[in-house]
């Protein structure tokens, strides 16, 4: 520690140096024996130096329980494509590290680079790379606007037109959890939406969104901007918006499906149409749905 720690308390100094953590969760760690002064067991009270060692002995991560499965869709030399399950992170975040469905496929395909992303609570097709030629075609396909994705969404409310585009610029908003998180804002970078209407279901809606561009929640904040946020969304609302008392990004709750993905093969050039089981809830025909996946749709792979 450097000088300007001197003469401040162990609880002071790192509930001053970590505001994630409250002051009474700071003191609780403390008589719990995970923070050592020189290396032995520190006091709340106890007073610091210039040049002491101030350690926190973390406890071991545990991570909440999630839906540990995926099925492969499509594999071959150069690329893998994988169904996530709603409820399972693609990646490492947030209190997730082997819980994420990253992890779950580099078990069995440790090359697996992947090539975008999808939200906590979203289900649908994961596109990765197998090879480091593969990675670079399909990024520098993404840059040129190459890929097609088509995605289902149960939104509030029915939209008055069966097919419209939504172009609300996309940028980052206070949060009083996070700081920023984006969402509808006249500042935002461009972002394009195609929407078309599919089923009516109760009041609500079944679409389809298409997206030419790929902001972060692009298609939660469009269809929430254009009046029909998608229903159990605890983040966003009627306006693109955070909510009055918003949940966090990746807490699920809504239904939001990646169906569809085209482009052209890296090795062969030719266009490679893949495609997402639907959940029933977001069929265009048939069942509501209870906001609960019909677990036969699902693999372990």
């Amino acid at each position: 520690m450097g000088p300007e720690a001197t003469g401040q308390s162990v609880l002071a100094y790192l509930f001053r140096r970590d505001r994630h953590s409250t002051e009474t969760v700071w003191h609780a760690r403390i008589a719990a024996g995970e923070v050592l002064l020189g290396g032995f067991r520190a006091g709340a009270a106890d007073l610091l130096r210039a040049g002491q060692t101030l350690v926190w002995r973390r406890p071991p991560w545990e991570e909440p329980a999630v839906p540990l499965a995926f099925a492969v869709l499509h594999r071959d030399h150069h690329l893998l494509a994988v169904a996530k399950p709603r409820g399972l992170p693609s990646i490492p975040n947030g209190g997730f590290l082997t819980h994420t469905l990253l992890h779950l496929v580099r078990e069995r395909f440790p090359e697996a680079v992947p090539m975008h992303r999808l939200g906590r609570g979203t289900s649908g097709l994961l596109l990765f790379a197998r090879t480091a030629e593969a990675r670079r075609a399909v990024s520098a396909a993404w840059r040129a606007g190459e890929v097609q994705k088509v995605y289902r969404a149960l939104v509030t409310g029915v939209p008055v037109r069966s097919a419209f585009s939504i172009k609300t610029p996309i940028g980052l908003v206070p949060h009083p959890r996070l700081g920023r998180v984006h969402a509808a804002s006249r500042e935002g970078k461009p972002a394009l939406t195609h929407v078309r209407l599919l089923a009516e279901r109760g009041g609500n809606a079944v679409v389809e969104a298409t997206i030419p561009t790929g902001r972060p929640h692009q298609i939660r904040i469009h269809l929430a901007a254009a009046g029909h946020p998608l229903v159990g969304d605890p983040l966003y609302v009627a306006g693109g918006l955070p909510a009055p008392e918003p949940g966090l990004p990746g807490d699920p709750g809504y239904r939001l499906h990646a169906h569809r993905l085209s482009l052209l093969h890296p090795a062969t050039g030719r266009r490679l149409q893949l495609e997402c089981p639907l959940p029933a809830a977001l069929r265009s025909s048939g069942p509501t749905g209870s906001g609960q996946d019909n677990e036969s749709e699902w693999t372990h792979d």
